[in-house]
């Protein structure tokens, strides 16, 4: 365990700093400097967040550049035609109707929310042990705020279905993890770091079960749940600061 525990701090160190920000998809939300700004670009990023890095942050910059100088002022005051500013845009199977339904969603929030954090915090307490019930009412939220067809809901996941919801879980370390590393933001404060939830895809379940923290053979949100039982056991107050390291080791190819 104490290998275990110096090869995580290791590489938590190694990552979790301000040079990793400007290749990875966090550095699209590190543009802004207005809160709603902020949380609209990291959840695009977020959304858009598979395959090569280079490609979800040009494809993030491209979708952002669109709405102008601040995403929050387009957010709020644009019309339906303006939203055929993506009439061409696609990311993978990300389409313009997934798009226009993405900007209904944001603007119907945030023209009765001041932030994005209200849309994941109406259905969590503070004694939940993860924000699994959070993410399951958020996919919800989004399907009844933007009438969004079944196609669009795909890129919302969610545990209900038993994803990982790798996407979503990123974007809520972006927004609720604080520390004096400068890469995540810690603008949320109705979330608690011990709930958050380990962003788990094939690279990261590879290094996992190398480490002995993953047995369970499906990847699915139990193994999410069972990486976290790990990582707490480690450090309770923030266990995905490990993220850092099991991004940073299969990064490395270390495993």
């Amino acid at each position: 365990m104490e290998r275990l525990v110096d090869l995580l701090n290791e590489y938590e160190s190694k990552y979790n700093r301000r040079a990793f920000i400007k290749e990875d998809p966090i550095c699209v939300p590190h543009r802004f400097d207005k809160k709603q700004d902020i949380e609209i670009a990291g959840f695009i990023a977020a959304i858009f967040a598979w395959g090569l890095r280079k490609t979800i942050i040009n494809k993030s910059s491209d979708f952002l550049s669109r709405m102008g100088e601040s995403p929050h002022e387009f957010i709020l005051n644009h019309s339906p035609e303006e939203r055929l500013v993506f009439s061409d845009f696609v990311h993978r199977t990300f389409q313009p109707v997934d798009a226009y339904t993405f900007v209904e969603f944001l603007q119907n929030h945030y023209r009765k929310y001041d932030s994005l954090e209200m849309a994941f915090t109406q259905h969590l307490s503070p004694g939940d042990e993860s924000v699994k019930d959070a993410l399951s009412q958020f996919h919800m939220y989004f399907l009844n705020t933007s009438g969004a067809m079944k196609r669009t809901m795909k890129h919302v996941a969610t545990p209900a279905r038993k994803s990982t919801c790798k996407r979503l879980n990123m974007f809520l370390r972006w927004m609720v993890r604080k520390d004096d590393r400068g890469v995540d933001f810690g603008l949320w404060k109705d979330i608690s770091p011990t709930q958050l939830c380990i962003p788990l895809d094939v690279h990261v379940e590879r290094v996992a079960r190398n480490l002995h923290l993953l047995k369970r053979k499906s990847i699915d949100w139990q193994s999410v749940m069972e990486i976290m039982d790990e990582l707490k056991k480690i450090d309770s107050r923030d266990p995905v600061k490990y993220d850092f390291a099991l991004f940073g080791m299969s990064l490395e190819g270390r495993f």
